[in-house]
């Protein structure tokens, strides 16, 4: 999978699970500030990356992933390996 399809699905489950404003959806946004992401939302989040790449997101993996394009990052990574 490309990063370019990482892009598209992320994004799409923002938008329509998360209900994330598709306009706000930028590589430097951060997560929590400018995305409003909170901790339940992640719950979600882990569900829906495991729903839709097949891997399960490590929290101590996360802990540097501060923006949407370091998660994209984080994404096209782990579906590498």
């Amino acid at each position: 999978m490309q990063r370019e399809d990482v892009i598209k699905t992320v994004n799409n489950f923002l938008v329509e699970e998360i209900e994330i404003e598709e306009n706000l959806l930028k590589e430097e946004a951060l997560l929590k500030e400018d995305l409003g992401i909170d901790s339940l939302d992640f719950v979600d989040i882990v569900v829906i990356v495991e729903r839709n790449f097949g891997f399960k997101i490590k929290p101590e993996e996360m802990k540097d992933v501060k923006t949407l394009g370091q998660f994209y990052d984080y994404i096209a990574n782990k579906v590498k390996e």
